[in-house]
């Protein structure tokens, strides 16, 4: 497409020379912008989709798919058989039962904290991955009888506590005497720590057996949820149906996307105002090109007129300022494109590293839900973004080029 004559006065209006810094000082803010567009934009649109797929991953491995509850008011009595038949449903993948409830934590050393309380068999403990595969102090196969409880590794650095120390539970729900309803409080002993990387579970939940749950929260042979994982989250309401079907009974079942539709509908908000606002970063990059090449083709008018009267054709010269523009824009783009990619792969080294020098947290695990900056890098997003780079910087060019191309050299020489 480019000739080599093109490629030779291209590249040599690109180097500046006495006389001709102003342009290109303009030419290398351009690049840069355009650079930092394009890395700022990967950057951005990866710790969002690292951000979305922890938060995902970390709230559907705990809490499950979907839960499922009494139609009226209540505890579901059969929750066994009923349990069995919901794990019988096509693209159910377990159904377990749970005892929860809110309660208020405390400890020998005198640290209290708000906290849920949840009962679980220990059999579908073990089975639960996320928990399972990030116990940090303690052995899970302790987890039985009525004196154990299993707590979140923040919620031991908040209240003091290791392994083997009591924790008191406290549930709101008291019991009724002559002298007023008094709280239900009971002492367990910890005997296995997690941390599974998200703030709000580290720090809240509190898993006890089943059966302990049970007879403190005073539920008898009775379950006050079934959560339920299935093969596809995304098709959750599908299987919604069919559970109800199995059932054979009225049931009330909240799936994730509506238990948590507010907090990523948020998140995907904020994923596009931050890509739509990052563009601009590029565009004005690339209006930054028009104006350098503007005042290049200015500055050149003399060596047009002299490359058309020796047979240069208007096409040559709009290929020779095209080149020009396409070369900032292509070289900023891929500098971009590197520099974002590897931010992205060292993202928490750079920010450890930004952190230890500057003594400040930038990122609050209490704020931001989760403990590490994640980022995972969409190949199709880099692409449009690195599309979009080039795309804005070769449409820069056009007027430009257009306008050295339409220089009358007659004109030119005669005012010269």
């Amino acid at each position: 497409m480019f000739n080599p004559f093109e490629r030779m006065i291209a590249f040599r209006y690109l180097r500046a020379r006495k006389g001709e810094r102003f342009v290109s000082v303009i030419a290398i803010f351009s690049l840069v912008g355009i650079a930092l567009g394009v890395a700022t934009l990967i950057i951005v649109m990866s710790v969002m989709n690292g951000f979305r797929q922890e938060l995902l991953g970390r709230i559907l491995g705990l809490n499950g798919h979907m839960a499922i509850y009494n139609a009226q008011a209540g505890n579901i009595p059969d929750y066994g058989p009923l349990a069995e038949r919901i794990r019988a449903v096509p693209g159910v993948v377990s159904a377990t039962p749970l005892v929860e409830g809110q309660v208020l934590l405390t400890s020998e050393s005198g640290g209290a904290s708000g906290g849920l309380a949840r009962g679980i068999r220990p059999e579908d403990m073990a089975a639960r991955r996320i928990i399972a595969s990030n116990i940090r102090a303690g052995r899970l196969s302790d987890f039985t009888g009525d004196d154990a409880v299993l707590i979140g590794t923040r919620m031991a650095a908040r209240l003091g506590i290791a392994i083997g120390d009591r924790l008191t539970l406290i549930s709101p729900q008291g019991r009724t005497t002559v002298l007023g309803t008094v709280p239900r409080l009971r002492a367990y002993r910890v005997v296995a720590m997690f941390e599974v990387g998200m703030n709000e579970y580290d720090s809240t939940f509190v898993f006890l057996p089943m059966g302990a749950a049970q007879t403190f929260f005073q539920a008898g042979d009775s379950a006050s949820q079934i959560e339920v994982f299935v093969e596809d989250p995304l098709r959750a309401r599908a299987v919604n149906t069919a559970i109800r079907a199995a059932a054979g009974r009225p049931l009330r079942i909240l799936d994730w996307q509506d238990a948590n539709s507010s907090f990523f509908n948020a998140v995907k908000v904020e994923r596009n105002v931050m890509f739509l606002i990052l563009t601009l970063i590029i565009i004005v990059a690339a209006f930054n090109i028009v104006s350098s090449l503007i005042m290049l083709v200015k500055d050149k008018g003399r060596d047009i007129a002299v490359l058309r009267t020796m047979g240069a054709t208007r096409g040559a010269v709009m290929r020779i300022f095209l080149l020009c523009g396409a070369s900032i824009g292509v070289l900023g783009t891929s500098i971009g494109f590197l520099l974002g990619l590897v931010f992205c792969l060292n993202i928490e080294s750079i920010r450890q590293l930004i952190q230890s020098l500057s003594g400040t947290e930038l990122f609050s695990a209490e704020i931001y839900f989760l403990t590490q900056l994640p980022a995972v890098v969409d190949p199709n997003e880099v692409v449009q973004v690195v599309a979009m780079g080039l795309g804005l910087s070769l449409l820069a060019t056009l007027y430009p080029s257009w306008r050295a191309a339409r220089t009358d050299p007659v004109v030119m020489l005669r005012n010269e």
